[in-house]
Parts: structure tokens; sequence; C-alpha cells
């Protein structure tokens, strides 16, 4: 049994935990592990394994030029924003315009997101407070998770009424027990393209370039457009 080591950014973790099911239905074994864009990416340069790598397509860019992902084999599997998240029976807050968004994060309990130190989303959360003109009122309120999945997790086991999740939409779909709200304003949306690339020591090339495959050609476009992902 051939194995293929993923190391993914949380944003992509629905797609390719779905990639991964059917590819061990196939005889092989994936071994996926995820994170927040930062931190995948300090354990790619500390030298840790890997065949697969999933992150913006910026880092891929980053990590080919280092000599960290193979020359050429990038491919993009789309754009995603990012989007509110309530309780899944707690009523839907009104995120439409930049007015309703500002009321309705001064009037949560708890707003929960990704580790901006860290996460993408965490860095476009603290960016929208502050051209909201919240960031005083809602910063001791916010409630930061090492990426969007664990956020969506504690969000949908809580129990208050007013409290509030903000991180990709991809993290938000997957996760029972919370409810989609909608996407950021426009004005305050900043879209991230994902893209995955063969790791430039794979021990599996073969098995890296097939999974990449699954996760990102032509057949996989209904699948990522119902994850979250915008595709041109």
């Amino acid at each position: 049994m051939a194995t293929v080591r993923v190391l993914s950014a949380g944003a992509a973790r629905a797609v390719v935990e779905r990639v991964a099911m059917a590819f061990e239905r196939d005889g092989d074994e994936i071994r996926p592990d995820f994170g927040a864009v930062g931190t995948i990416r300090a354990r790619i340069l500390a030298g840790e394994a890997a065949d697969v790598i999933v992150l913006t397509a910026a880092m891929i860019e980053e990590l080919t030029a280092s000599g960290h992902v193979a020359a050429g084999s990038r491919s993009e599997l789309g754009r995603v924003g990012t989007g509110v998240a309530v309780r899944a029976g707690t009523p839907l807050p009104d995120v439409s315009t930049a007015r309703a968004l500002r009321g309705n994060l001064l009037a949560a309990e708890r707003v929960v997101c990704p580790d901006p130190a860290v996460a993408t989303a965490g860095k476009v959360v603290m960016r929208m407070l502050e051209r909201l003109g919240v960031s005083e009122q809602v910063g001791p309120r916010l409630r930061f998770f090492p990426n969007g999945h664990a956020a969506m997790v504690w969000l949908a086991a809580s129990r208050g009424a007013l409290e509030m999740g903000v991180t990709q939409i991809t993290e938000i779909l997957p996760v029972a027990g919370v409810t989609y709200a909608g996407p950021l304003p426009e004005a305050l949306q900043m879209k991230t393209v994902y893209a995955a690339g063969v790791a430039q020591r794979a021990a599996n090339p073969e098995g890296a370039r097939e999974f990449i495959r699954r996760l990102s050609g032509p057949a996989a476009r209904e699948m990522l457009a119902r994850a979250g992902y915008e595709l041109d």
C-alpha cells in the first residue's frame, strides 16, 4: 500500500478529506494534517516530510522559489472568501452591509476566529474590525483559535445566544452545528486563491501528482464549488 502525506491549510480540509476517502478506497493510504497557513509553512520550512502541500497560491509560489515545492507542480483550487457563522438554531445576523455587520459585531458577546498571527482569515478579521472602526470595542470579546475549523467546532458547541464566528467560507460550510450567515460585504472582503503542489522531496511524487489531479482537476470542479470555492 502506497502512502501520500498531505500538509494542508484548514481552508482546504473538506475537499482534501473527501479526495482522501476516495483515494483510500482505491487502496492507497492518505495521511493528511491540517493547520493555519502560517503554521503549515513553518513546519515545511523546518523540514517536515510531505508529498502534497496545499496552501495559498502565494505561499506555494514562495515555497517553489525556496526549493520546497517542485517547480511546475502547482495546481489552483479556486478562490475562497471570508464569511460569518452562528450556532445552528440561533437567529441569523444581517451581514449584507458594512453598517449591519458593524451593529451585529458590537452586539455580539463573543466573536471567534482563527489566530491572525498564523491564519489568513484571522488577518482578514482584524482588518475588517479596523475598517469598521470597532477594534477597541470588539477586541476584548475576540477569541482566537489555531484555525477556522477549530473556531467553528467551538461555536457549534457553544451555549451563548449572541456569539458569532468569522472565518473562511470553506471552513464554515462543512461543520455540523453552525449556520452560514453570509459572506463579508465586498468592501471588507479579501478573497484568497488556494493551490496544491508536490513537495520537492516527496517520497511518493507519483501518488502526490495523482492526488492533486483528483483535488483540482476538471472532475473536482463541482466538489470544490459545493465546498465554497469560487471557480473561474
